[in-house]
């Protein structure tokens, strides 16, 4: 059932009992529809592992699938019908063409593994470079496990990567608002206002990315479903965790996370510019980045050049949301920094003086000689 934007939800075991019945039709699909045929030749499984885990899984399929018709037979399981999404791509008409043709694009883009490393190592040297220490094991060990876990699950499969990462991109914000949120409920620190507002405002940015991402197919396979909403659970509750020990190790995690993500990001540009720009802007994008409401867009952005110069991405192609996308990554690399760092307060001071000082060159703000900034000025 589609939801309108905005629609309050039902309570917990309403919406429970209508995933797992829609994650159930879906898994069975999977089995059913040859989904992971589609996903081993996207893949082109290589080497003697790969091969192996594709031999096993295989296998096991074809005991699932047999078994699967003979319970829908027997009446025990509902009867499997194509997906809409399926129904309406096989729909005669100029709108089922171009869906179709659009996919065959989005399908042939590619991403390089060994490239992304390439940026990745090109990226350290520079900063050891620079007098830069690497990152501790205790964040370095789990960083590098979830990228080589990338490569793996999503190799020639781009689009399906990025939905996968912008999953759980998300999380590292959520964690901090909500650990600020009860040191605030405790009494124990008071100060997180304006820097929950950021990780609002970033957690805010990332949803967008991943609707982008579920608008170009990302999240079309139950697979893919699976398991990135499960590992953005533990990563969640594995920052939760790091943030209360230790903050600064909790922001330098996300800080690597989200240099992964600009490589990443760049290497797909480079390799598939031309594809790309021949390639619509998704509706989600134009509307989150030129749209009427640029709701918290800003606010994510605390570097002074950002202040300075608001970004406005133009919106004409895909390459140009990917290219907003990557800079998006670059904007969250320097909140990050800046909160591991401790500067973040000299950054939002300047931030709001800066802000402050358009608008009065505006004519819309104007600042009194006398101000009341809170109740102990009353006192004093």
């Amino acid at each position: 059932m589609m939801r309108e934007q905005g629609e309050v939800p039902q309570g917990v075991a309403t919406l429970a009992t209508e995933n797992f019945q829609r994650e159930l039709r879906a898994l069975r699909r999977s089995v059913r529809f040859q989904e992971y045929a589609q996903i081993e030749e996207q893949m082109k499984p290589s080497g003697v592992l790969n091969r192996f885990v594709w031999a096993v899984g295989n296998a096991f399929l074809s005991v699932l699938a047999p078994l699967d018709k003979k319970l829908e037979d027997q009446g025990l399981l509902e009867r499997l019908r194509p997906s809409k999404q399926v129904e309406a791509i096989i729909t005669d008409g100029p709108a089922s063409k171009l869906i179709r043709e659009n996919q065959t694009k989005l399908d042939a883009l590619t991403l390089s593994n060994e490239a992304c490393w390439a940026r990745e190592h090109q990226r350290r040297d520079a900063y050891r470079a620079e007098g830069r220490s690497d990152a501790s094991p205790v964040v370095l060990i789990p960083y590098l496990s979830v990228c080589v876990i990338l490569d793996f699950l999503f190799s020639n499969r781009p689009i399906q990567r990025f939905w996968m990462l912008e999953t759980v991109a998300r999380m590292p914000y959520f964690a901090y608002t909500s650990c600020l949120h009860l040191y605030e409920s405790f009494g124990w620190w008071r100060a997180g206002a304006e820097l929950r507002k950021i990780h609002n405002a970033e957690e805010y940015n990332e949803l967008h990315h991943l609707l982008i991402m579920e608008s170009l197919g990302g999240d079309k396979n139950w697979v893919d479903r699976f398991l990135a909403h499960h590992a953005a659970l533990v990563y969640y509750w594995f920052l939760v965790f790091l943030y209360m020990v230790n903050p600064r190790a909790s922001y330098e995690f996300s800080e690597l996370v989200e240099e992964h993500a600009t490589d990443t990001y760049s290497q797909f540009l480079e390799e598939n510019a031309s594809r790309l720009k021949g390639l619509p802007a998704p509706r989600v994008a134009v509307d989150y980045y030129s749209g009427a409401d640029l709701y918290l867009f800003d606010a994510f952005q605390t570097s002074e050049e950002s202040v300075l110069e608001q970004r406005r991405p133009e919106m004409n192609n895909l390459y140009d949301v990917f290219s907003a996308v990557r800079d998006d990554e670059e904007e969250h690399i320097k909140t990050m920094k800046s909160c591991k760092d401790r500067t973040i307060q000299g950054h939002l001071k300047e931030q709001k003086r800066l802000r402050e000082k358009q608008l009065q060159a505006q004519g819309i703000l104007q600042v009194g000689a006398n101000v009341v900034t809170s109740t102990t000025d009353l006192s004093e």
